[in-house]
């Protein structure tokens, strides 16, 4: 990054920057709903009112963070915010970025936190630590252990992502290996027992009725749920991100690679077992697998995709009318520096909108994968 100081925060539609601030060092992560935007660096932390960009909060000394590592709940009424609490230990600090108080800690795992993640509702809130080994998933804002996923026990590998399902009926992990895991996040009823009790669901009353017999580290590990289904990628070594999203009516499984490729998953919400492959995309580079223009199976585009300009291009169009007014970079406590002139949104009667519904333009791709022009795809 030329300026890893600086926030530029752009409409996207229109190719115009809203505001800018500057930072006293690296930003590591930003995250954002419609109440809220936080900015989070190593060892401090800047919440934002979205609506006109002010600085309501500074969250100073916070325990080293060098990887940025923090969630925000994505639902504004509920704008939770998580951070480590420890540089040592799995410590996690939920604060309410609403109403700017700290909720509550909770002590998750041994070694130091590797992945954050909310559910859609912002009640839920899944952990991993550095071991990768155990993830943990909290009620909010009790701090209520709820559940306790196994992803493996021979190795310890590199949590890269956490992502519950829109429904937060699934919550899947991705990592350094070839293998991501979704685990179902099943909820009792009242009387404690599921409606339609599985062989999965038996033998696991079972072994929570033996473990009570057992030394607390051997019961620990019997309680805890394996993984409900799995992808095994074609690549393995490299950081991946996954999702979990509703595509045509249909539960998938969308993981992108750090060497630029992007993959479908179909995952069976009935019976789980190995997702299958329904699509696989360049997002860059060269697809060394296929000759160049041809696509995978699959794959559909309606119309033919013209030249995709860059991010960087598209955000250097002029605009469509002059700007008269300004804002000047606020800061409540010297966090971040003033004096830095914010061009106002163009057609905004009062303070800069970030939170219009009608804002939010429709994503189109280009044949390689990149944003931008007609080509969609399917």
């Amino acid at each position: 990054m030329a300026m890893p100081r600086r926030m530029n925060v752009y409409h996207f539609k229109k190719g115009t920057e809203i505001c800018n601030y500057s930072y006293s060092n690296n930003i590591l992560a930003v995250k954002l709903n419609r109440q809220r935007l936080v900015v989070c660096l190593e060892e401090s932390i800047y919440i934002h009112n979205i609506k006109d960009m002010k600085l309501l909060k500074t969250l100073l000394n916070t325990p080293s963070n060098p990887s940025g590592l923090c969630a925000l709940s994505i639902n504004h009424s509920n704008s939770y915010l998580a951070y480590p609490g420890s540089a040592t230990i799995g410590e996690i600090i939920v604060y309410d970025a609403n109403n700017l108080t700290t909720v509550t800690m909770i002590p998750a795992h041994d070694s130091p936190l590797a992945a954050l993640t909310f559910n859609a509702l912002g009640t839920k809130l899944a952990s991993a630590s550095e071991r990768g080994t155990v993830i943990r998933v909290f009620s909010i804002p009790e701090g209520l252990r709820l559940f306790e996923f196994r992803r493996g026990m021979k190795r310890y590998v590199n949590i890269s992502s956490l992502s519950f399902s829109p429904d937060g009926q699934f919550l899947c992990a991705s990592s350094n290996t070839e293998t991501v895991h979704i685990f179902k996040v099943e909820q009792l009823g009242i009387s404690g027992e599921d409606g339609a009790p599985t062989w999965t669901a038996y033998m696991g009353k079972m072994f929570s009725a033996a473990s009570s017999y057992l030394p607390a580290q051997v019961s620990g590990m019997m309680s805890q749920d394996r993984a409900f289904a799995t992808v095994h990628l074609l690549v393995s070594g490299q950081k991946n991100v996954c999702t979990l999203a509703i595509i045509q009516k249909l539960p998938r499984l969308l993981v992108a690679s750090a060497d630029g490729q992007f993959f479908i998953y179909n995952v069976d919400p009935q019976d789980g077992g190995e997702c299958v492959l329904a699509h696989k995309h360049r997002l860059f580079g060269l697809d060394e697998d296929k000759e160049e223009g041809s696509e995978c199976e699959g794959s559909e585009i309606t119309v033919p995709a013209p030249a995709c300009p860059s991010y960087a291009a598209t955000v250097a169009m002029p605009t469509t009318g002059p700007v008269t007014a300004t804002l000047t970079g606020y800061s409540e406590d010297g966090g971040a520096k003033k004096g830095e002139v914010i061009p106002e949104h163009e057609f905004a009667a009062g303070p800069v909108c970030l939170d219009d519904e009608n804002e939010f333009p429709p994503i189109n791709w280009c044949r390689d994968g990149t944003r931008g022009g007609q080509g969609r795809r399917s």
